[in-house]
């Protein structure tokens, strides 16, 4: 984006359909990563061996992707021993959910443990965790079957070592109103739909 001749809102927009179109939904922005929801699959994206590739690369040396983003703050906690953060933004339906869950991704292949005991990791309860958030806090709006309706928190812990110790989610700014009034066409959280759909039992 930081190459383009000429920095106007048009330009910027025809770059960013010029990639959408050839599937090249991440595009950088100095350090800032566009994300441009696809509405598609695109798991050969996501895979471990793109993990691999992403590990240890500078920000911009590879394609644009969530997985450098999160490589950086890794390398820069361990370099510097500080906290780092990553700010997930955007309107409903950008593909915010899917962006944090490929972060939390990355960060759970860099600081996993080899787990012999049979137990899940805490990397693993934190993926996992994602449904139960989704249900009790997503909704099917106008714009989006899936939108979340909270802001979330996730606190990833890491020893000195790098590797994951804890994990904390806050979840915020709950939309309570939706729980006892919902405009047409729009629903309700999906867990009064799961509970209405669950056997007698």
């Amino acid at each position: 984006m930081t190459k383009l001749a000429y920095l106007h809102e048009p330009g910027v927009l025809q770059n960013l359909r010029c990639r959408f179109d050839i599937n090249e939904i991440y595009t950088y922005t100095g350090g800032i990563l566009i994300a441009i929801n696809p509405f598609q699959r695109l798991p050969h994206l996501y895979e471990n061996r793109v993990m691999e590739k992403y590990k240890g690369a500078s920000v911009g040396e590879l394609s644009p992707h969530p997985f450098a983003i999160a490589d950086s703050a890794y390398r820069q906690m361990i370099k510097e021993q500080i906290s780092q953060a990553i700010l997930v933004s955007g309107e409903s339906g950008a593909g915010k959910t899917e962006s944090t869950k490929m972060l939390m991704q990355y960060l759970a292949f860099m600081g996993g443990r080899n787990n012999n005991t049979g137990e899940r990791s805490v990397e693993q309860k934190v993926l996992e965790s994602n449904p139960v958030l989704e249900a009790f806090g997503n909704a099917k709006t106008v714009r989006n079957n899936n939108s979340s309706r909270f802001g979330k928190f996730v606190e990833i812990q890491f020893d000195g070592r790098g590797r994951i110790s804890g994990a904390a989610i806050r979840t915020y700014l709950l939309e309570r109103s939706r729980v006892c009034q919902v405009s047409d066409p729009e629903r309700n959280y999906h867990c009064f739909y799961m509970l209405c759909a669950a056997p007698p039992e």
